[in-house]
């Protein structure tokens, strides 16, 4: 009964997170048509609220000595929601074509802009928490992603510039966004809570918990929201999102475990998730790149993404754990 109960409380508490990013993303949406940026680039911008349940979520996790939840909800979070969101995205805009074309278009700006950050960042990562002297998360090392992220938000914003637009403000939108910021931050501590009693109750790690359970949660409304987006002819919008929240992850949600500072436990099943990471990245980058349609997703290779997944899945069950 326990185990429904904080079910329940981890999946509104995950929703109403989702609630309170939404109500961010609109007035930064309205600024990146004001100012002109790409699609490309307006997600990068737009990440900084979608992104927000994850950083939310890490905060306080850090605040409450539960760093573990955090690291493995950062890192489930930006594998399970590369597969996800490019197959809904596939299928949505192959609902919503008349031609019914066989891929999935991008622009050409989704590869420099979005996908070879990522991966730098990833690598960066690795550098930083990975090897002997240095591993783990120290204060430092969040300083450094901090500086990272906004380096690849600057030149997502200065590159592909378009022309601007008017765009009205309203009061009701400032209060509407600072109440969906302080509903995030609630949701955010009881997303914490939930995931703590759960892992508890069920008898299995910290970590895995946020692995398995947090991050796949989190992105449930994220899937939702892609459908929408794709079929409404923003794909490159849809398919672009998903890499430039786990860039935001990646950086913006490390930050607080780092500021705590957080030891790797289990340097193999981190080491390990930290691959599959960089792995779907690389993939995703790889097939916009030198694809048989450039710039875009062949069923093939939307299979492909879906495979890594299950063999990420596999090689956790079976040797990992």
């Amino acid at each position: 009964m326990q185990i429904l109960l904080w079910s329940l409380v981890l999946l509104a508490s995950v929703w109403a997170a989702h609630w309170g990013s939404d109500q961010l993303a609109e007035p930064l949406q309205k600024l990146r048509r004001q100012w002109g940026l790409s699609e490309a680039a307006g997600a990068a911008f737009v990440a900084l609220a979608t992104a927000s349940p994850e950083v939310g979520t890490n905060t306080a996790a850090a605040v409450r000595g539960l760093s573990d939840i955090g690291l493995g909800n950062l890192l489930g979070s930006n594998i399970i929601s590369v597969p996800a969101i490019v197959v809904v995205s596939y299928l949505a805009s192959r609902s919503a074509n008349k031609n019914k074309q066989h891929y999935l278009e991008v622009k050409s700006e989704a590869l420099n802009v979005q996908a070879v950050p990522y991966i730098i960042i990833i690598a960066l990562a690795a550098i930083l928490t990975v090897p002997p002297p240095w591993r783990g998360l120290q204060p430092i090392d969040g300083w450094i992603m901090l500086a990272a992220y906004f380096i690849y938000l600057a030149q997502a914003i200065l590159r592909e510039r378009q022309s601007s637009n008017k765009v009205r403000w309203q009061k009701d939108e400032i209060l509407i966004a600072l109440a969906g910021a302080l509903g995030l931050a609630i949701a955010a501590y009881f997303i914490v809570t939930a995931t703590e009693r759960l892992v508890s109750l069920l008898g299995i790690s910290q970590i895995i918990g946020g692995l398995f359970i947090t991050s796949t949660l989190s992105i449930a409304p994220e899937v939702f929201a892609t459908w929408k987006v794709a079929q409404s002819g923003q794909v490159t919008a849809a398919t672009t999102s998903v890499i430039a929240d786990n860039t935001a992850t990646m950086t913006l949600a490390l930050f607080p475990l780092a500021l705590v500072g957080l030891q790797i436990k289990d340097l193999r099943l981190f080491v390990v998730n930290l691959i599959f990471v960089a792995l779907l990245a690389i993939v995703y980058a790889a097939f916009i790149r030198w694809g048989k349609q450039k710039n875009s997703f062949e069923l093939w290779e939307v299979l492909v993404l879906i495979a890594i997944y299950l063999i990420y899945l596999a090689l956790m069950i079976f040797v990992i754990l």
